[in-house]
């Protein structure tokens, strides 16, 4: 089974410009999430799917000094951007990751892919509350094809996946059942905001060590309720 990690990128965020790039620990937050990302199990490729507006020079300027392989697409249509770039691997399975959850968790990853393995299905439905910025979305080929095809909202094209979860029922599912310890909803361990940045600098020097668990992250912003707090208050925006 040929899985690989698409991470999608760019720099125009509406909140909080140029954020992947922002430094993290002794790196930035990409690297983070590069890091991990390839330390999930059963992937051969880790691809950074950026656009191609001028402000995403930097993404494939920096791509190109750190050897990652980098592919530039739509910018408003995200979902093609997927496929275009997953067309050029011809791979059986699709990792979605976001690259603004620089502490996504690796070890989940690694169990989707696994489980996936043994049940051949379109989509992986998680079976927990997780806190925001640790899941990934892991989706057959053949599946993101036909949301190509089919899905035309606006929510569709921005979101890649999001056809899949609302009409799951044209699809042949599998359910991934969450560790208890990884259920916290109530924890935003994303980057969105100046607030959200705060909490992830703060976990990146507790820690050192840019593929620390998520679970250690988690219980650690749980014996912190101080530092939980920084960003409890930011609303995650809707989708549309």
């Amino acid at each position: 089974m040929k899985t690989i990690v698409i991470i999608q990128a760019r720099m125009g965020s509406t909140r909080l410009a140029g954020k992947i790039l922002k430094t993290l620990g002794y790196s930035e937050v990409l690297t983070y999430v590069i890091r991990r990302c390839r330390q999930i199990y059963g992937v051969q490729e880790v691809i950074v799917a950026t656009t191609l507006s001028t402000l995403d020079d930097a993404i494939v300027a920096w791509c190109l000094k750190h050897n990652v392989k980098c592919f530039r697409g739509s910018e408003d249509d995200v979902l093609s951007r997927f496929v275009d770039c997953a067309k050029e691997y011809e791979p059986d399975y699709v990792m979605r990751v976001t690259s603004d959850c620089p502490f996504v968790d690796y070890e989940m990853a690694s169990e989707i892919v696994s489980l996936m393995e043994q049940e051949q299905k379109d989509i992986v439905l998680i079976d927990g509350e997780l806190p925001r910025g640790l899941a990934v979305e892991l989706i057959s080929y053949e599946a993101l094809l036909k949301i190509h095809e089919v899905g035309q909202e606006p929510r569709h094209r921005e979101h890649v996946t999001y056809y899949g979860y609302e009409f799951k029922e044209q699809f042949e599912v599998v359910t991934y059942k969450a560790p208890e310890n990884r259920n916290a909803p109530e924890l935003r361990i994303t980057l969105d905001t100046e607030e959200d940045y705060v909490l992830i600098q703060t976990v990146a020097e507790h820690f050192d060590d840019p593929l620390v668990s998520s679970g250690k992250v988690i219980r650690f912003l749980k014996d912190t309720p101080e530092i939980a707090k920084i960003n409890a208050h930011i609303e995650q925006k809707p989708v549309i």
